[in-house]
């Protein structure tokens, strides 16, 4: 008895030792598991953060691109009183009952001729381009509708006066032009209401 006792015994320490083992192979087994994931998830942030230095490089570059581009905006949109008070002036001076009488007259327009061209000729070459209103529809991305006026020649929506010009500045709206727009006739309508 005393020997199977020892051999119960021994062997129940061997169980033990065994099951001890396995439990040290398993939390070995799950900590490699965990390391495992660990590395997993490392590598996903690290994706994440490589993606999102990514984005941040290129909106820089698409905002250092838009302040070359449209840096000079505000100062384009301000120039542009300069050719309409010289646009005005030459009007104001070619309806002028004193100066019509005066001979050197149409020098003096020559010369405000030739600047405004030049004023035009320096827009373009920065890409500032007068938007072209002359029998157009209206489009309210260009245009802005000053008045509507009845004629019954013209398609509703037709432009039939350019007040202000409006320009672009490459591809972006620098100031829209002011139009008058055509409309049809009260008369018009209650006739084609009654066909």
């Amino acid at each position: 008895m005393i020997e199977d006792n020892k051999k119960t015994q021994s062997k129940s320490q061997k169980d033990r030792k065994k099951n001890e083992s396995e439990e040290i192979n398993s939390s070995n087994e799950v900590k490699e598991k965990t390391v495992e994931e660990k590395l997993v998830d490392t590598e996903e942030k690290l994706l994440r953060s490589l993606a999102e230095v990514e984005n941040q490089r290129r909106r820089f570059e698409k905002e250092v691109k838009d302040a070359f581009e449209f840096g000079s905006f505000n100062f384009a949109k301000e120039s542009l009183a300069i050719l309409d008070n010289l646009g005005r002036a030459k009007i104001a001076i070619q309806n002028d009952e004193v100066l019509k009488n005066n001979k050197d007259l149409d020098k003096f327009l020559e010369n405000f001729t030739v600047i405004e061209k030049d004023l035009i000729s320096i827009f373009e070459k920065n890409r500032i381009n007068k938007i072209n209103t002359k029998d157009k529809k209206f489009d309210p991305n260009f245009h802005q509708a000053m008045s509507e006026i009845e004629d019954d020649n013209a398609e509703s929506g037709t432009i039939l006066q350019e007040i202000q010009a409006g320009y672009m500045l490459s591809e972006r709206l620098l100031r829209p032009a002011l139009v008058s727009v055509a409309k049809k006739s009260d008369k018009n309508k209650g006739k084609k209401e009654e066909i």
